[in-house]
């Protein structure tokens, strides 16, 4: 199984309320940047990368924590980061049972999270000189 099999078995699984949050965040993650790439990490985690990782998601009994690899390098204007504030990389967005989905903001996190994605990789060529083969094929 590729890793969007495996992330759209994994929400057949939760046939609750975090069945429909996971698909939504993925919905909102995937619509935000159509080059996006799923994979699959760690034994069993949902991550979405371009030019590095931009979010990871899981859910866990009374939550679905999708959480930001650069988070706290990222503007959060609308204040939707509210765990891991005061850590130095990671930033995360807990959403609960009856928590709305704030779509047009987290597009926007996302798509900030690509850019400051791609600024970085710009960094490292300017560094070095080159773009490793796995760089070129995420740019395109």
């Amino acid at each position: 199984m590729n890793a969007s099999d495996l992330i759209d078995d994994l929400i057949a699984k939760l046939t609750d309320w975090r069945g429909v949050t996971f698909t939504n965040i993925r919905k909102i993650v995937r619509d935000a940047d159509p080059e996006i790439v799923e994979e699959w990490k760690w034994m069993g985690t949902p991550v979405w990368s371009h030019d590095g990782i931009v979010c990871v998601a899981n859910a866990f009994k009374d939550k679905v924590k999708l959480t930001f690899y650069e988070g706290a390098s990222l503007p959060d204007p609308d204040k939707l980061f509210n765990n891991g504030l005061e850590g130095k990389k990671w930033r995360t967005i807990d959403f609960y049972k009856d928590d709305k989905v704030n779509e047009s903001s987290l597009a926007i996190l996302v798509q900030s999270a690509v850019n400051h994605n791609h600024a970085k990789v710009k960094t490292k060529i300017k560094a070095h000189g080159t773009r490793s083969t796995v760089q070129k094929k995420s740019a395109k």
